[in-house]
């Protein structure tokens, strides 16, 4: 027997490829992940030093685009905002995209998973006060999870929120969000390559408190 299709099957299956277009954009959507409260008072992390943000963007070096960032934040506790991020640790609770208990040891472990032969890190620290460091940890908790290709985004928008930073413009590239945030006074910058033969040590002094 011949099975005779429709003759309307080309409409169905563009109907039907619509669909699953849709079903994979929304898929695609930043996933909730949300760790215990009684897990995140474990790994809780009191760096010391000066209240800070940390705007790390990534780097590629062929292109000289920016292709990632994440901010790493140090008020009461130190936790990093990976946007749309790939990278995780089974010891390290996370919150829609907001990492707790970044110790020395998981701040180097970011870095090593992003920097290699076609990227390298450069990483702006600014000294800010108690209260925009809470801030922008409150922000970044009510954030995620962020969507794909995002990340300079949501933290460009973070940032704006700030008081002091409404010089920051709002853009969906990494590397422009870099150059609004070199513009901040009193941000120190450094570099981190694969290929640096002190790079374990510039990854843990990049992260010495201030």
């Amino acid at each position: 027997m011949i099975l005779r299709l429709p003759a309307r099957i080309p409409g169905l299956l563009w109907l039907l490829s619509v669909i699953l277009v849709a079903a994979l954009l929304l898929s695609g959507c930043g996933q909730r992940i949300w760790a215990s409260d009684a897990d995140i008072m474990a790994a809780r992390h009191q760096h010391g030093g000066a209240p800070e943000l940390t705007l790390v963007t990534i780097m590629h070096y062929g292109a000289n685009r920016g292709d990632h960032t994440a901010l790493f934040i140090n008020g009461t506790e130190r936790v990093v905002f990976d946007p749309a991020g790939s990278w995780f640790l089974d010891t390290i609770p996370e919150r829609n995209d907001v990492h707790f208990g970044m110790t020395p040891a998981a701040g180097a472990s970011f870095f090593i998973s992003h920097v290699r032969p076609s990227h390298y890190a450069v990483v702006q620290r600014l000294l800010v006060t108690p209260e925009v460091a809470e801030q922008a940890k409150a922000l970044a908790l009510q954030a995620g999870p962020v969507p794909p290709a995002r990340c300079a985004a949501a933290t460009s928008r973070l940032l704006r929120q700030l008081p002091g930073f409404g010089q920051i413009g709002t853009t969906f590239f990494p590397h422009a969000l870099m150059n609004s945030f070199a513009q901040m006074p009193g941000v120190q910058t450094y570099e981190l390559h694969h290929d640096d033969p002190e790079i374990q040590e510039k990854m843990l002094r990049v992260q010495r408190p201030l």
